[in-house]
């Protein structure tokens, strides 16, 4: 089998032959894989215009539903892609966080930007800024997709993973991609990429896959373009200074590899469900994916006291795993996924056994099940002791991209905090412990050095998705060695793709620009109440001047009785001495409820529901005898998609400003109404 790649819309076989892709458990030929031929230069020129212009004509809410769309079609094919997986050298259980881990992305991004992100093509960030006096020149932020592509080159040991996690979030932002796999597995995520394009969800232009090297392709990069790139510190370092990215500023977020520390609490000692909690969380990260994970744990920080007791339980937990051809049902550790990676990994485990005592380990398994031992890339799960690793620096150095971490003593808080520190940046750290005030300090003293910490004990246990799973939600990068990067984090991870822009102008001007309600923006009295328009009739500064309430002392003390708040201020006159109150005022609430009355339109019609209430503050009292009058003012309309059995509807977000007989400001609050669409 020769691996293709897809460019400039059809798929295409390199020139040669190129790199041979072998079996991890048997050494045998699955195919080969070259891109000679290719033109990385036209490849991204393509993505910029034709797929980023499909892209960008697409709203936040349609390439989420693409998205979603695209999940369940590659979810009818997983079964194919597991088949395909084994031969990565990846277990069923491994495969699945590659697999469907990676399909996950996908749905919650689909998710997320459905509900988190505006029906509309941009983003507006953030309140608007006051610049003038007079509030006839404002400022604000929005976001605007890149005009360029995303170049992502990922790393051998997530083929389907690294793909989707960074695709989800370029194509939520509007953005292409060219899709560059590690060689050694390029394979799977061939395999995957067919399916992606075959489904036809996604338009044209919105993926490329480049299948072998790719060398070159970054001269051709612009800056509206975006390089993304997972692997080796080495690698990352030497892509990251080319001379085209330096000249050009050209983004590229780094996620490098790490050293990345869990450390044991003072608490957690034998016999504590916290330490039997660490022990199963080392192992499991020693051995799932045989170590080849960029989160897994390298550095084991404990008390020094805890050394044998810890030490005890790994080993006894390690020569329980089974090893060999993961198409066999019970292997529980497949092989590395290469022989390269194999030879690399024995070579580390060499240097650092030259500062390091071996507990377990060290070279090739005692044996295995199916497979070949010769020309598979099995290696034991490797245990080391470092005794002085304050001093030592090849811990905190040398990385064995496998199932290999080394045990460190601490004697103190302090001593825990600074080999914490030691790994000079790290994509995650975890804290086993049930004592708050040792968590809070640890996480609060090594937070700076880590991208995630993760704090485990028997509370969270059941539910807590482990030291080495990044999760969509959350930030996935870390500082100085981790390559200083960030990718997915929620919608953190789509503004890495788009153009933070300010903009400044006249309200009405920024009203029309942003479709959401500017302050000083011009409004349109409606001549029919704004709650008898359907969804698409509504305009943004749509306005209704109410008619005005006289609040009298009965209104307080009814208000009072039925909500049972008796707050001095609202009740006794005789309370009010020394406080920030005149005399006997309103309730809030009451003020927002009269308003209410005011503005809400009683009969059936187009407004079906309350939907809620935002931004409430209450600015000035409303003593008895004040006379309050609503502005009502659409503020901002957000679609929504239509659900089985429901009538089609949107969100319309209302400012509600209340004021006096003065004019001034007393309350302010915005509410959602579910407004119904024309049929």
């Amino acid at each position: 089998m020769k691996l293709q790649s897809y460019a400039q819309g059809q798929w295409i076989e390199g020139k040669t032959d190129g790199a041979n892709l072998l079996d991890a458990s048997n050494g045998k030929l699955i195919g080969t894989a070259c891109s000679k031929g290719l033109d990385f230069g036209e490849m991204l020129d393509f993505g910029r215009r034709i797929g980023n212009k499909n892209l960008r004509s697409m709203t936040f809410h349609e390439r989420a539903r693409a998205l979603k769309a695209l999940a369940l079609h590659l979810l009818e094919h997983k079964d194919k892609f597991y088949q395909v997986s084994f031969m990565t050298g990846a277990t069923k259980v491994d495969s699945w966080i590659d697999i469907e881990g990676g399909i996950g992305n996908l749905f919650v991004y689909s998710s997320k930007g459905r509900r988190e992100l505006p029906n509309e093509k941009f983003l507006v960030d953030g309140a608007p800024e006051h610049l003038s006096k007079g509030g006839t020149f404002l400022g604000h932020h929005i976001w605007t997709p890149k005009r360029g592509c995303a170049v992502h080159i990922n790393a051998f040991n997530f083929p389907v993973w690294g793909m989707l996690e960074k695709i989800a979030v370029n194509i939520l932002a509007g953005m292409p991609a060219i899709v560059k796999p590690a060689t050694a597995t390029s394979y799977l995520t061939e395999v995957v990429f067919r399916e992606i394009i075959a489904s036809n969800i996604l338009p044209e232009g919105s993926l490329q896959l480049i299948s072998g090297s790719a060398s070159g392709i970054l001269d051709h990069a612009t800056s509206q373009d975006v390089i993304t790139f997972t692997g080796s510190a080495s690698t990352g370092k030497m892509l990251k200074s080319h001379k085209n990215i330096l000249e050009n500023n050209i983004p590229f977020n780094m996620e490098a590899d790490s050293l990345n520390a869990s450390i044991l609490g003072p608490d957690a000692k034998v016999g504590t469900e916290e330490f039997d909690l660490f022990v199963k969380e080392v192992s499991r990260e020693m051995t799932v994916k045989a170590g080849q994970k960029c989160t897994a744990i390298r550095r084991i920080i404990i008390p020094r006291d805890s050394v044998e007791d810890v030490q005890k339980a790994l080993i006894a937990r390690l020569e329980k795993i089974t090893i060999g051809d993961p198409r066999e049902k019970d292997v529980r550790m497949g092989p590395l996924a290469s022989i390269s990676q194999k030879e690399e990994v024995l070579s580390k485990i060499e240097e650092l056994r030259k500062d390091s005592e071996l507990i377990y380990g060290g070279g090739l398994p005692q044996s295995i099940i199916g497979g070949d031992m010769e020309k598979g890339a099995f290696v034991s799960p490797t245990l080391l002791l470092c005794n002085t690793p304050m001093t030592t620096s090849s811990v905190h150095n040398i990385e064995a991209f496998g199932p290999v971490s080394t045990i460190l003593p601490y004697d103190s808080t302090e001593e825990a905090i600074e080999l914490s520190h030691k790994g000079e940046g790290s994509l995650v750290s975890s804290i086993v412990t049930n004592d708050n005030a040792f968590a809070t300090e640890m996480v609060l003293e090594t937070a700076s050095s880590h991208g995630r910490v993760l704090v485990l004990n028997r509370h969270c246990a059941k539910e807590s998705t482990g030291h080495g799973s990044p999760m969509p939600q959350l930030v996935h990068g870390g500082p100085g060695r981790a390559g200083g990067g960030e990718e997915m984090g929620g919608i953190r991870g789509v503004n890495h793709y788009m153009q933070r822009t300010a903009i400044q102008g006249h309200p009405t001007t920024l009203t029309a620009i942003t479709n959401v309600f500017q302050p000083g923006s011009e409004l349109n009295e409606s001549k029919i109440h704004p709650f008898r328009k359907h969804f698409e009739e509504v305009q943004i500064g749509d306005t209704l001047t109410t008619h005005k309430r006289t609040v009298t002392e009965t209104d307080i003390v009814n208000f009072a009785n039925v909500s049972w708040d008796h707050f001095y201020a609202h009740t006794d006159d005789t309370s009010l001495e020394g406080t920030i109150f005149e005399r006997r005022c309103a309730h809030g609430y009451f003020v927002i409820s009269a308003a209410a009355g005011l503005f809400v339109d009683p009969g059936k019609g187009p407004v079906l529901a309350n939907y809620g209430l935002d931004e409430l503050r209450f600015t000035k009292p409303v003593y008895v005898g004040s006379t309050i009058q609503v502005q009502l003012t659409c503020k901002e309309k957000i679609d929504q998609e239509a659900r089985e059995g429901e009538d089609p509807r949107g969100v319309v977000k209302w400012q509600v400003n209340v004021i006096d007989e003065t004019g001034e400001t007393v309350a302010l609050a915005t509410i959602l109404t579910l407004v119904a669409k024309l049929k």
